[in-house]
């Protein structure tokens, strides 16, 4: 008997396995015909109220805001990678006094609201104004763009040195006993070897801190610092009009979208070589 003789005949298509009708996927289709329909209304609400003088008069200022809260959070994002990394290896450092120290700084910034600490840092050291006279450094916190920048970016380190920690104990150690037996030495390999493949690791998180920190930056409003939500609320002050507050939402959702989008286009840039 020849070997075509013994194989199976074609068999058909399993039966497609029919899904039973659960509540929670009823719950789940009411809740998202809620949404749906509560979209629909906002966007008929935004095209009936339409006011092409308000937006004509009141535009440039959300474009200035805007540019004010991009200019914010990237300098604090910025700023705050530079204090992660010695934030980080002091994390991780056998010194239990850079080590305690390093905990409790990250133990209070992420411990605490943002609010709280960027009131702690515009209202609670503008009462030593003398001290701070005497010191030479008024002249930084008397600006509540200082304050919110110095706020923001000791936040942020905080949150990215606990990011890099994680991604850098997560690549494995043979990785680090590969580059010793090459004989590289320990920086370089920390820098060529573990620093890459720790980054990886830790992008997404990166990038959704920075979308946390997009979002959290509108509590700048409150002390006075004219951001995209500052110029929102001079803006709805003047009209009593909330499509104000839409069009803020609009802009934040646009910003955090691009991001969104431009991060995954990155990660998968970077990750290509580990696609199968």
């Amino acid at each position: 008997m020849s070997v075509i003789e013994t194989l199976l005949p074609p068999q058909p298509a399993p039966p497609e396995v029919v899904k039973p009708y659960t509540v929670q996927r009823l719950i789940g289709r009411i809740v998202l015909g809620v949404w749906l329909a509560a979209a629909v209304g906002v966007f008929m609400i935004v095209v009936d109220g339409w006011d092409p003088a308000k937006f004509e008069k009141y535009g440039p200022s959300f474009i200035s805001g805007l540019g004010v809260t991009l200019l914010l959070v990237g300098c604090s994002v910025s700023l705050g990678a530079l204090i992660s990394l010695p934030l980080a290896f002091a994390r991780m450092s056998k010194n239990k006094v850079l080590s305690w120290f390093a905990y409790a700084y990250v133990y209070f910034f992420r411990g605490t609201p943002l609010i709280t600490q960027l009131f702690l840092v515009y209202y609670g050291l503008g009462s030593f104004r003398p001290e701070l006279q005497s010191v030479g450094l008024w002249w930084f916190f008397r600006d509540a763009w200082n304050c919110a920048l110095l706020t923001f970016t000791l936040n942020t380190a905080a949150y990215q040195a606990e990011i890099l920690r994680g991604a850098i104990e997560s690549v494995p150690r043979g990785q680090r006993e590969g580059a010793a037996a090459l004989g590289l030495p320990s920086q370089i390999a920390f820098f060529k070897v573990i620093l890459p493949q720790a980054m990886i690791v830790a992008l997404r998180p990166y990038g959704n801190e920075i979308i946390l920190m997009i979002k959290g930056s509108a509590i700048v409003a409150i002390v006075t610092v004219f951001d995209l939500m500052g110029e929102t609320r001079r803006a709805f002050s003047r009209t009593f009009d909330y499509q104000m507050y839409i069009w803020a939402a609009i802009l934040y959702l646009i910003m955090v979208e691009i991001l969104r989008n431009l991060w995954a286009w990155l990660e998968e840039r970077l990750t290509r070589h580990l696609k199968r």
